[in-house]
């Protein structure tokens, strides 16, 4: 499992760690977008996280783990015309 560091070194998130942390990115997003756009919230609480990615995956960093999610809801959101 990826561990965390002090200073410029970024340390990477396994597959494991996101699936783990899958629901908590997506609650960091709902707390701050739209009441309008909380059905895609919903749809996204809905998604297994170990369809997302494979085992052998990891990102280089935390908030590599959670663009991948905003890209998610982004595109979800396009695609029901919200966004």
């Amino acid at each position: 499992m990826g561990s965390w560091m002090k200073g410029d070194i970024e340390m990477k998130v396994e597959a494991i760690e996101f699936v783990t942390n899958y629901e908590t990115y997506v609650k960091e997003i709902e707390a701050v977008v739209r009441p309008e756009l909380k059905p895609i919230i919903q749809q996204m609480l809905e998604i297994d996280p170990h369809d997302l990615i494979t085992p052998e995956s990891y990102f280089e960093h935390e908030n590599h783990a959670m663009g991948l999610v905003w890209r998610i809801f982004v595109k979800k959101g396009k695609k029901e015309g919200l966004i």
